[in-house]
C-alpha cells in the first residue's frame, strides 16, 4: 500500500516498543546469547478479514534486524481458521521481542477490518457508505481508520481540524443552530478556508433550519425509522444525509434502505474485537 504514511506509523511503533521492550527482552536475552536463524510462521485462528499486512511489511524492513517477512494474502482478504498468513524468517532474538507488538497491530487492525465489512455487507445494494469516527483507540487512530477502509469503509474526519461538525453542545452554547453555522462560514471567509459544514439535528424543525442557513451535511442523530424517511423527502437532495446513533448490524439495512449518504459507526472501533491470529515457530 503505496500511500502508508511512514511517519505516523514509525511514532506509533516506537509507542509500542517503548512501552512493551524498554531496557530489552530479558527473558530472550538470557535465553538466547547468539544469532538464531528461525521460521515463524502466522496462523489465523478465525474468519475476518486480514489487515495491516503492509504495515507489518513496512515495519520488519524498517525497524527489525536481520529478518524478513513474506505475506501470502494481502490486506482485505477473507481468512479462514487453519489459514497461514504469513511467515517470518531470520533471528530468533528479534523474532521474539517484537512478536506480541507485530500480533497486536494485527489482530486489532483484522479486528476492526472484520467488524466494518459486516457492516458494509449489511448496506449492500443501498447508495449508503459506512462511516468511522473519533471514537479511537488514543494514539491509534491513523492505523484504526486505515482498517476500516481495509474493510469497505469510509473515513469520517480525522480530527477537529479537517472538517466543522456543528454538534448539540455546540449549538446550545453559541445561541443556535443559525449562529453557530453562521460563525463556521465566518471561519472560513476569515482563514481564507473552505472547510465543509456538516451539523447534527434532533428533529425535523432543526433540520429545517440547517437546510435554509446552508450546510454541505446534515447528521440526523437517533432519529427513528420513520423521521429518517420524513427528513429524507425534506432534504430533497439538497445536503448530504447521515445518521448516527442506534446504529447496530440489526437495524443498519433498514436505515440504509431509507435513503441515506451515510451512516457512522462507533463501533466498528470503539467495540471491535481483536482477530485470533497466533505466531508459531516452525523451524
Amino acid at each position: 500500500m503505496s500511500d502508508l504514511d511512514f511517519n505516523r506509523i514509525k511514532e506509533i511503533f516506537e509507542l509500542a516498543v517503548k512501552e512493551d521492550i524498554n531496557g530489552g527482552d530479558i527473558t530472550t536475552t538470557a535465553i538466547f546469547k547468539d544469532y538464531k536463524s528461525i521460521r515463524a510462521d502466522l496462523l489465523c485462528k478465525e474468519n475476518g478479514i486480514i489487515a495491516g499486512l503492509e504495515v507489518i511489511k513496512l515495519i520488519t524492513e524498517n525497524f527489525l534486524r536481520d529478518v524478513e517477512f513474506f505475506s501470502f494474502y494481502n490486506d482485505g482478504y477473507e481468512i479462514h481458521p487453519g489459514d497461514f498468513i504469513g511467515t517470518f524468517t531470520g533471528d530468533v532474538r528479534e523474532i521474539l521481542k517484537y512478536e506480541r507488538i507485530l500480533l497486536n497491530f494485527l489482530q486489532r487492525m483484522s479486528g476492526v477490518a472484520t467488524l466494518t465489512n459486516k457492516f458494509v455487507k449489511q448496506v449492500k445494494g443501498t447508495k449508503a457508505k459506512i462511516l468511522d469516527t473519533r471514537k479511537t483507540i488514543p494514539g491509534w487512530r491513523y492505523l484504526d481508520k486505515l482498517a476500516v477502509k481495509i474493510g469497505g469503509g469510509e473515513n469520517h474526519r480525522f480530527g477537529l481540524y479537517d472538517m466543522f461538525l456543528i454538534k448539540d453542545n455546540h449549538i446550545f452554547a453559541s445561541g443556535g443552530i443559525k449562529q453557530a453555522i453562521n460563525l463556521c462560514k465566518e471561519y472560513n471567509s476569515i482563514h481564507k478556508t473552505n472547510y465543509k459544514i456538516e451539523v447534527e439535528v434532533k428533529n425535523l424543525l432543526e433540520l429545517k433550519e440547517a437546510i435554509e442557513c446552508g450546510v454541505d451535511r446534515v447528521m440526523l442523530d437517533n432519529f427513528s425509522i420513520d423521521s429518517i424517511k420524513d427528513a429524507v423527502k425534506l432534504i430533497d437532495g439538497k445536503v448530504e444525509v447521515e445518521v448516527s446513533g442506534g446504529v447496530n448490524l440489526d437495524t443498519i439495512k433498514e436505515i440504509a434502505e431509507c435513503g441515506v449518504d451515510y451512516i457512522s459507526v462507533g463501533a466498528i472501533t470503539h467495540s471491535a474485537k481483536a482477530l485470533d491470529i497466533s505466531l508459531e515457530i516452525i523451524e
